[in-house]
């Protein structure tokens, strides 16, 4: 504008296109809010494993140089829901008769800390976590959290930490979150509780068992299938 007269000169340069500022942050804003819907959609569960792994990564660099014992011999993660089974029947078999020492997060969680650092410590303070899985369990946020970290230890250190145990019976496509479960699911033998009605004795021992396993790299986990009483 060299060389222009001030009376010439347009105002116009001087004012500030709004509706074009508004376009392009509305465009934005759109495209922020697709890519996140997209991500959670289709990347949630990843999401969440990448969550567990960079947690228990922290967790095993905190405590890499700690040698200490388990506290417990196996962690229960379990749903509000099937607390009673949990109380009446698994409690007095694994704790009152075998004498094995369980964690319980009603029980041994420790107040004011949060959630997922006792879900965290309970898991990695156990020898196992035994996972009581029914419909109520695969629709619980926390327990969904609790048997991805668990699982996660087990892919992670390749040892014989987990045992599930199905309170019900699971259909497939309700697993289908579940894949590295569903992958496990195929190669394992289940115990069924209805057939051993007579012989219910048969399936705690093999729960004593899984128990008394060590954590060898070369193990399995053993997967025990339990259907509800009618």
């Amino acid at each position: 504008l060299s060389g222009t007269m001030l009376l010439d000169f347009d105002t116009h340069f001087c004012s500030v296109d709004t509706g074009f500022i508004c376009f392009v942050s509305t465009t934005c804003a759109i495209l922020c809010f697709m890519v996140v819907s997209f991500t959670y959609h289709f990347m949630r569960l990843q999401l969440v494993y990448a969550y567990y792994l960079f947690v228990a990564w922290l967790f095993d660099k905190k405590h890499k140089n700690k040698k200490t014992p388990h506290q417990y011999d196996a962690f229960i993660s379990y749903n509000t829901h099937d607390e009673p089974w949990v109380i009446k029947e698994l409690l007095p078999k694994l704790e009152g008769e075998q004498g094995w020492r369980l964690c319980l997060h009603h029980r041994d969680f420790e107040p004011g800390k949060p959630i997922i650092d006792n879900i965290t410590d309970a898991i990695y303070g156990s020898r196992k976590t035994i996972c009581i899985i029914s419909h109520r369990y695969l629709e619980s946020e926390w327990c969904s959290r609790e048997i991805q970290a668990a699982s996660f230890r087990l892919f992670d250190e390749q040892k014989d930490v987990l045992i599930l145990v199905f309170l019900e019976e699971i259909p497939s496509y309700l697993l289908s979150p579940y894949h590295r479960m569903r992958k496990m699911l195929k190669k394992k033998t289940y115990l069924s509780w209805p057939q051993a009605k007579e012989h219910t004795e048969l399936f705690w021992e093999k729960l004593r068992q899984a128990l008394k396993t060590r954590e060898n790299p070369e193990a399995e986990s053993l997967l025990l299938t339990v259907s509800a009483k009618s």
